[in-house]
């Protein structure tokens, strides 16, 4: 028999015990659109009837998932069972739309009330890491195959070379993938990345294959994935393949919910020409490592054989510079790392980007994503505000940056032309596209809620 004790009424506090009553009494129904429900009873959440929508087909998602056995593995026993021909897997749900709109928190729900434990909730760009990691590791261990399976390279002068092939690894890194998790929700699925693009179909198709169930929230359609970008026509297959396992489903309410709760108490955020950033800086520096036991040295974070040296550190606290973060070659495997090692970072002179910047423009992009992703805190100086950090329009003319010639060596597009020029790399179509979300991303990242009850509840 369940007791609850006998409590002052008021409004709220009818409407949370109604909740607690709900969630004691719902195992018939449950999941995220009961989860949903109670949350917009007890006011966590403003009602939105977009989002509705999205938690009534991750409601589906879910009943499907709770009802689902994986396949064995692929072998005499899979085949001895016919699974391929007895059961479909459920489709998952890939949900797009305009920034700060709730679509992480959607994907959550369904996450946290999935049942079991072989499932993952990772940043895409997080996941793609370790997809390459694996590849480097599965191609080290492959044996070359054998004599028949030669191929033949012709030559220029005509003549012809035999070279030994190596064995494909995308299947076995599928597999290991699927071995740890059959519900994989990713956060933010975009693709700008070359290496990346080009192996997302092999790999996906493996994985759908192999029974696994997406649920994933991204900025774009499914047919805006890659767009203009370098060899896409090798990218294009894969675009049907999301699309007829995950229903697509846009998230659209014109509401960005992170500028709706802005700071109340200290800035984190200083522009250098409406007050002393530098005094600013220095102040909140010595107010957070007093509750470090450490003192204020370089330090070198050492990992998968790089070293990378920041100047300024105090115990979990990094006091760095743009240059030090978004100068350099660093890309997302760093900033995991460095998220690993502080849960503060000061990032000092951001300066205005254009096309002439768009490696670094690139990497603040990812940095910011991946600091937003682990909730690590951040106190900034720069030129301008945040909105305007990324300006597009200028230095565009015809200028390509080194780190694009450099890519078009290694393609083989010796020039720009009519084909190349219209390429994201060129364009920074897709630095505008994405600098949206990071805007709206350190809008959050200022304010009190995110570094007090965020903070918390990840450490």
């Amino acid at each position: 028999m369940l007791v609850v004790r006998r409590l002052a009424y008021s409004p709220c506090s009818a409407r949370c015990l109604a909740t607690v009553a709900q969630e004691v009494t719902s195992k018939i129904v449950e999941g995220p659109l009961a989860t949903y429900e109670n949350r917009v009873e007890c006011q966590q959440l403003i009602y939105d009837p977009y989002q509705k929508n999205i938690v009534e087909e991750l409601q589906r998602c879910y009943d499907e998932v709770s009802t689902y056995t994986p396949p064995p593995p692929p072998g005499l026993l899979r085949k001895f069972l016919g699974w391929q021909n007895k059961v479909i897997p459920p489709k998952g749900v890939y949900i797009w739309g305009t920034v700060g709109t709730g679509k992480t928190m959607l994907m959550d729900l369904l996450y946290e009330c999935a049942p079991g434990d072989k499932k993952k909730r990772v940043h895409f760009n997080k996941f793609m890491v370790d997809v390459h990691k694996r590849i480097h590791i599965e191609k080290k261990k492959t044996k070359k195959i054998h004599a028949p399976d030669q191929a033949r390279y012709f030559e220029p002068d005509g003549t012809y070379t035999i070279r030994l092939r190596p064995d494909d690894p995308i299947p076995p890194v599928a597999r290991s993938i699927a071995d740890e998790a059959w519900l994989l929700c990713f956060d933010e699925f975009q693709v700008t990345d070359i290496g990346d693009a080009m192996v997302l179909k092999r790999l996906f198709t493996e994985l759908f294959n192999s029974g696994i169930i997406v649920v994933a929230t991204s900025n774009r359609q499914p047919d805006d994935l890659y767009k203009n970008g370098l060899q896409r026509s090798n990218f294009l297959p894969f675009i049907p393949i999301l699309k007829s396992h995950c229903e697509v489903i846009n998230l659209d309410s014109g509401i960005d919910y992170r500028t709706k709760n802005l700071p109340d108490t200290q800035k984190v955020f200083f522009v250098k020409s409406e007050c002393d950033a530098e005094a600013e800086i220095k102040l909140l520096f010595k107010i957070m490592i007093s509750e470090e036991t450490d003192v204020v040295r370089p330090r070198t974070l050492t990992y998968s054989g790089r070293n990378v040296t920041f100047e300024k550190t105090c115990g979990g606290v990094l006091n760095s510079t743009f240059e030090e973060l978004c100068n350099r070659p660093l890309g997302a495997e760093d900033y995991i790392q460095i998220c690993h090692v502080f849960h503060t970072i000061f990032i000092r002179d951001i300066p205005i980007l254009n096309q002439r910047s768009k490696g670094q423009a690139r990497r603040f992009i990812t940095l910011i994503d991946t600091l937003y992703d682990y909730k690590v805190r951040i106190v900034c100086t720069s030129d301008v505000p945040h909105t305007q950090i990324f300006r597009g329009d200028e230095g565009h003319s015809e200028f390509v940056d080194k780190e694009s010639l450099s890519l078009m060596d290694d393609l083989g597009l010796k020039e720009k032309n009519e084909t190349t020029k219209t390429m994201s790399i060129f364009t920074g179509e897709e630095e505008m596209f994405a600098f949206d979300r990071t805007v709206s991303r350190l809008t959050q990242m200022m304010t009190k809620s995110y570094w007090q009850e965020y903070y918390s509840e990840m450490r």
